[in-house]
């Protein structure tokens, strides 16, 4: 009896190792010791601090134009805008307006530029004839995506709410308030202020009150 009632109580092999599962992960590491704790903290450290690192070494301007598309390309067309020389010396580089600053949407826009780099190994436009041809359908997507965030990255620097209206010229002040009572955002407007535009209709001119450039000069030629 004595030995049945022993048998009953005895530990067996799957009941040690339900006990050993039913540890939490916590309870393990303190049976290995402050040590351990320690050491997956720093472990922790080391791996988001070179993930942050690379992440901000592919948000500079050098490693946006290593690419010779980039270079040969818009990057040249930049550098003869005011947001790559100007009077102050402030200026606004390829992750300034292409890259949110915000944690979520900056992961976000990097998952989806990582179709990039298919693009760059299929040779998509590694040429300035092959750029050309799909430079409207790049831009369109770009504009399309500063649309739906209200140009966020515009308004990192330029806050509407700050505008001093009475030191803005006199089209550039009736046309920001129009805008913004209409609820436009900046890409509406300003779709050429950093590179060439691709052979779009903008929606401008005569049309909308302005001046027919024929008007503004008129043909020689005999009518």
């Amino acid at each position: 009896g004595l030995r049945k009632a022993c048998a009953g109580h005895a530990p067996t092999g799957s009941d040690m190792n339900d006990s050993y599962n039913n540890k939490s992960l916590m309870q393990r590491i303190r049976g290995a010791g402050w040590g351990a704790i320690v050491l997956l903290f720093a472990a922790g450290v080391v791996f988001w601090g070179g993930f942050n690192w690379a992440l901000e070494m592919t948000n500079t301007e050098k490693f946006c134009i290593s690419c010779h598309e980039m270079e040969e390309n818009v990057f040249r067309e930049y550098r003869n805008t005011i947001h790559y020389q100007n009077r102050t010396g402030v200026r606004a580089t390829c992750p300034d307006c292409h890259v949110p600053k915000e944690w979520g949407p900056k992961m976000i826009r990097k998952i989806k530029a990582s179709r990039e780099v298919y693009g760059k190994i299929m040779g998509t436009i590694s040429t300035p004839e092959k750029f050309a041809a799909e430079r409207s359908r790049l831009a369109q997507n770009e504009w399309r995506r500063m649309k739906a965030n209200n140009s966020q990255e515009c308004r990192n620097c330029h806050d509407f709410q700050y505008f001093d209206y009475s030191v803005q010229g006199r089209r550039s002040n009736q046309m920001h308030q129009a805008g913004f009572e209409r609820g436009d955002t900046c890409i509406d407007c300003h779709k050429g202020v950093a590179h060439s535009l691709p052979p779009v209709e903008q929606g401008i001119g005569a049309a909308h009150g302005g001046v027919a450039p024929e008007v503004v000069h008129p043909s020689n030629q005999p009518q």
